[in-house]
C-alpha cells in the first residue's frame, strides 16, 4: 500500500463510438469498400483523386461521376512503424504508406504489411487485404500487401449489414492519470466518507475539490478543512438526450453545488426528486453510493438559500 503522502495512480479509460454522416461522396466510397471496390474522382485538372474529394480542389465544385480505381498500386513513401500502437490496423511491425492506386493520380495514406523494413521500398507493388466482415468504413481494407507474396482468398463480400450514409468510429484513450497532491487528499477523504478542501492563507477561499495551489494567488495550499455534506445548487441543467451507455435515464439534472462552507461550487447529479422542482437556491445534501463516492445529491427539504448567499459564486 502507498503510503499516506504518496499522490494516486489509476489507469483511465476513455470511449465512446463516434457516429457520423458521410454525404454523397464518402458514403459511395465506403459503401464501395463493402463491396471490395475503390472509387476515385476525376478533378477539373484531369487529376484523378482517390480517395474522392468531396469539394474539387480546383473549382470547388463536388465531383461528378466517381470511377474504379485499383484496386493494386504503387508505394510513393513509407515509415516503419517497429512498435504499433493500440487501435492501429496490425499488431505487428508495419509500414504507414502514401500508395498511388493504379489509375489514380494522387495517394492514399494506409498500412502495409510488409514482414520487416528490409522488405519494404519505395516503388513497391502492393495490393489490399480486404476485411473479412464489410463495415462500411476505411477498416474494409486491413492493409496492403506486396503483390508479389501468397494471395489469400477472402469470402464472397457481404455488405448487407453496412449502413448505408453512415460510419461509426471507436475512439479509445488509455492512460495512467497520478493525482496531484491536493487531489489525493480529496480522494482519500472520500474514501473515509469526508469531503475534504483547503484554505489559502493570503485570500481565505476553501475549494474543494482541493487544488494544491490557490488560483487567484498562486500560492500552495496547505491547510485541510472539512466540509459540511450540504449545500446549494447555484446553476442546473435539465439533461434531455439520451447516449450509450448512460448511467441515469433522462431527464435528470446535472448541477453545480455549493458545499456549506466552500467558495467555488463543483458539478454533480441531483436525483430524487422531480427535475422541475430543481432550482437556484435549493438545499441539497449528499448521497453516498460505492464506497468512496457520492452518488448524488439530493433536496433536504429546507428553505431554500437567499440568492445574496451564493450570487458570487455562479
Amino acid at each position: 500500500m502507498s503510503p499516506p503522502t504518496a499522490p494516486l495512480r489509476a489507469p483511465l479509460e476513455i470511449e465512446f463510438d463516434y457516429t457520423r454522416s458521410l454525404g454523397p461522396v464518402l458514403s459511395q466510397f465506403l459503401a464501395a469498400l463493402a463491396e471490395r471496390r475503390i472509387l476515385g474522382a476525376a478533378g477539373a485538372d484531369g487529376r484523378v483523386h482517390a480517395p474522392p474529394f468531396e469539394y474539387d480542389p480546383v473549382t470547388a465544385e463536388p465531383p461528378g461521376e466517381l470511377a474504379e480505381v485499383g484496386p493494386e498500386g504503387t508505394v510513393v513513401s513509407w515509415s516503419w512503424m517497429p512498435e504499433p500502437m493500440e487501435g492501429q490496423p496490425l499488431a505487428e511491425p508495419f509500414a504507414w504508406a502514401l500508395i498511388r492506386l493504379d489509375g489514380a493520380d494522387t495517394a492514399m495514406l494506409h498500412a502495409v504489411d510488409a514482414g520487416s523494413a528490409a522488405a519494404m521500398r519505395t516503388g513497391l507493388r502492393v495490393r489490399p487485404r480486404w476485411a473479412e466482415r464489410p463495415a462500411g468504413s476505411i477498416r474494409d481494407i486491413v492493409c496492403f500487401e506486396p503483390c508479389d507474396g501468397p494471395a489469400g482468398v477472402p469470402a464472397e463480400a457481404d455488405p448487407a449489414g453496412v449502413t448505408p450514409g453512415m460510419t461509426i468510429t471507436p475512439v479509445r484513450l488509455h492512460y495512467m492519470h497520478t493525482a496531484s497532491p491536493g487531489e489525493s487528499a480529496y480522494l482519500r477523504g472520500l474514501a473515509e466518507g469526508r469531503l475534504l478542501g483547503q484554505r489559502c492563507g493570503v485570500c481565505g477561499q476553501v475549494y474543494v475539490p482541493t487544488r494544491g495551489t490557490c488560483p487567484a494567488d498562486g500560492v500552495t495550499m496547505t491547510e485541510q478543512v472539512e466540509l459540511a455534506q450540504s449545500g446549494t445548487v447555484t446553476t442546473f441543467c435539465v439533461v434531455n438526450v439520451a447516449y450509450p451507455g448512460q448511467k441515469v435515464t433522462p431527464p435528470y439534472v446535472a448541477a453545480a453545488v455549493l458545499l456549506d462552507g466552500a467558495d467555488i461550487a463543483f458539478q454533480h447529479l441531483v436525483l430524487g426528486c422531480d427535475p422541475g422542482e430543481v432550482r437556484m437556491g435549493l438545499r441539497v445534501r449528499a448521497v453516498w453510493g460505492e464506497p468512496g463516492s457520492i452518488s448524488h445529491f439530493t433536496p433536504t427539504g429546507e428553505p431554500d438559500a437567499p440568492y445574496e448567499s451564493y450570487a458570487r459564486c455562479l
